[in-house]
């Protein structure tokens, strides 16, 4: 009698309480190791001399918070004005530069000025875009959560210096 009862009280248990998920441990990236694959995207402008003089300006390295994010190789084909920087694990901080013009950049489109650069910030589920939209090319900063504005205020002030302003065009 006693054991009905207690089985009893197991199944009635299990409908009312909420089920506990299992322990998880939590996973660890594996370390990179050699150059970092980039997906070829339209890049119209990617040859031109003002993405060439950009990214000859470019640093070798970026300082997001207290990191120091070091220029990765891009392996090859390498997207021509395409540069990563990063760490051993984290997704890396891509530029792209002469892509063609971002759908997103409408007349009512939220610019954002960095160090007198206009930006055009397009939020992903893991990562956030900001597209140049006020120099002779377009070019796309690719930063995943949690990097900081680091890397966007240093990129924005080798773009001021690098690439003359124009007037946005919707």
């Amino acid at each position: 009698m006693l054991v009905g009862l207690l089985a009893v009280g197991v199944v009635v248990a299990s409908r009312f309480l909420p089920e506990e998920p299992a322990p998880t441990t939590p996973t660890t990236a594996a370390p990179r190791t050699g150059p970092i694959g980039l997906v070829p995207v339209d890049a119209p402008e990617s040859g031109s001399t003002h993405c060439a003089a950009l990214v000859a300006a470019l640093p070798s390295s970026l300082a997001s918070g207290s990191a120091t994010l070091a220029k990765l190789p891009v392996a090859e084909p390498a997207p021509v004005g395409a540069v990563a920087w990063g760490d051993r694990v984290g997704d890396p901080v891509i530029l792209r530069c002469g892509l063609g013009k971002p759908p997103e950049l409408t007349a009512t489109a939220a610019l954002r000025e960095v160090s007198g650069v206009k930006w055009l910030p397009v939020d992903g589920s893991d990562s956030q875009t900001w597209f140049v939209v006020d120099r002779p090319v377009f070019v796309a900063l690719t930063l995943p959560k949690g990097v900081g504005t680091g890397p966007l205020q240093t990129v924005s002030e080798i773009v001021g210096k690098s690439l003359p302003a124009q007037k946005v065009q919707p």
